[in-house]
């Protein structure tokens, strides 16, 4: 066997060396995958709120984004896209969601009923996912609690009415005690001025 000239040897080794670049290259790319992070997994609100469920993504080429909601209540896929392309979005959220291409859903004039788990899937063309969770807490605006407020604040005005009432009336009552103790006292003295008079004058005789 004859063999092959020095430039096909040559030849053969760039696109051996190339087919093995390429293959490391795809293989770099697949152990990437997809990347998903979350700065804020847990979101306090109250009712009539409008939530921002803030997510970022990395991954190759345009995924697929889907976005599922689990409570008390059920479990319900809201909303699910490609990024550039309009939203899939379901009819108990249709005029209340806002979406965005990175991911992230904004929930507006939020309810007790929102509160739960927002589950995000993005998965790339090639089938690879990943997956994160919100954790959503609605609750109600405490009236309850400023109505104990203010019925005890009145009470406290009542009381306090009440007391300055009693003080004016025992004010007035020692006032009028007085008062009269001293004409009692003045009556008592008009006798005894009148006795020493006539005695002043019998002794004159």
């Amino acid at each position: 066997m004859r063999p092959l000239p020095s430039g096909s040897r040559k030849n053969r080794g760039i696109s051996l060396g190339l087919l093995a670049l390429c293959l490391a290259a795809a293989r770099c790319l697949q152990s990437q995958g997809v990347s998903l992070y979350i700065p804020q997994p847990t979101i306090n609100a109250t009712v009539e709120e409008d939530i921002l469920l803030s997510v970022e993504y990395s991954c190759h080429g345009i995924p697929t984004i889907e976005w599922k909601y689990t409570s008390n209540w059920g479990a319900q896929k809201i909303v699910e896209w490609q990024p550039g392309t309009q939203a899939n979005i379901s009819q108990s959220h249709k005029d209340r969601l806002c979406t965005f291409d990175n991911g992230s859903i904004q929930l507006f004039s939020v309810s007790v009923r929102d509160s739960g788990y927002y589950v995000i899937t993005v998965t790339e063309r090639l089938g690879r996912s990943q997956f994160g969770t919100i954790v959503l807490h609605v609750s109600e605006i405490l009236y309850e609690d400023l109505h104990f407020v203010a019925v005890f604040l009145a009470f406290l005005a009542a009381v306090a009415a009440l007391l300055i009432s009693l003080m004016w009336v025992c004010n007035k009552c020692a006032y009028k005690f007085q008062r009269r103790r001293h004409k009692l006292k003045g009556n008592s003295l008009g006798p005894v001025i009148i006795h020493h008079a006539l005695m002043a004058g019998g002794g004159a005789c």
